[in-house]
């Protein structure tokens, strides 16, 4: 096997293993980089929801509150509002979601769906969890949803959830008497979830992967051009002549062309060495003859 050839392999398999590990690796960090954006952007939808329930009990609820005798406005509902406000951002953003997930809901459009009613669970079970953070698969791909417990921390609120008895008669005639009763205070009552997709972030996460390794392959082509090129030029090309050269000496030829002179690296001094070594032969058969 020519020594070039060695040489190639050599680098073949070097870059194959970079490559490989490279590959993986910058795949793992970009992923990673990926689902944490997407997780920035969920919480961001978060405190969005939030300021609008703030918003709405501290400056729109007090404004509706003398009306609320005659009938009842959903409007004065911090999560109603919130709920609204992200329902405009999802006709433009269908993957983008929000939902006040609760078991016994008032409004029956909060109910929980299967996937949601094992988040609430998960929530009630882990009293001390302020957030959760989980995937699945939607129907537009793989998704990321970040969900916050929703707990009855003011008794004010069982003023209208405890008993029917007890809820404003325009929420009555509004909702009916059968739904969003029988909260208790402190209580985990559902779950506010965001709603992220996760499979945008993903497929620019592989592209970028993809784009680095090209550059990477192609950086390793261009290089083993160049080394072969040097390597042909510098190393195994005048190697090639001395070998020549030191055949016809072997053979005894007298025509045999003088090696090459000039230089300092390691080519040189070789060739200085066979050409000392052939002028000793030459003296040698002299005396001889």
């Amino acid at each position: 096997m020519k020594l070039l050839v060695k040489v190639n392999l050599g680098l073949v398999a070097v870059f194959g293993i970079g490559f490989l590990a490279t590959g993986f690796f910058t795949r793992q960090v970009l992923q990673q980089n990926a689902e944490r954006e997407v997780i920035g952007s969920a919480r961001l939808m978060m405190e969005a929801a939030m300021a609008a329930r703030g918003y709405t009990t501290g400056e729109i609820k007090p404004l509706l509150t003398p009306q609320l005798a005659k009938a009842f406005l959903p409007q004065s509902v911090p999560s109603y509002a919130a709920t609204q406000s992200f329902a405009a951002l999802h006709k433009s953003h269908p993957d983008y979601s929000y939902k006040e997930a609760t078991l016994n809901p008032t409004n029956p459009r909060d109910r929980v769906v299967d996937w949601e009613a094992d988040v609430v669970q998960r929530l009630r079970d882990h009293p001390e969890m302020k957030e959760f953070i989980g995937q699945r698969n939607s129907e537009s791909g793989p998704s990321l949803y970040l969900a916050r417990p929703i707990r009855i921390n003011d008794a004010q609120c069982l003023s209208c959830h405890s008993t029917p008895a007890a809820a404003p008669a325009s929420m009555l005639a509004l909702y009916g008497p059968n739904n969003g009763f029988g909260w208790k205070l402190n209580e985990v009552i559902g779950s506010q979830i965001v709603s992220v997709p996760l499979d945008v972030a993903m497929r620019q996460a592989d592209r970028t992967v993809n784009v680095i390794m090209t550059g990477f392959a192609l950086s390793f082509a261009a290089l083993l051009v160049f080394v072969n090129a040097v390597m042909y030029w510098l190393v195994l090309r005048p190697m090639q002549r001395i070998a020549r050269i030191a055949d016809a000496v072997s053979e005894g030829r007298a025509d045999a062309p003088p090696f090459p002179k000039g230089g300092s690296d390691e080519l040189a001094v070789l060739s200085t060495a066979f050409t000392r070594m052939r002028r000793s032969m030459e003296k040698a058969l002299a005396l001889l003859d």
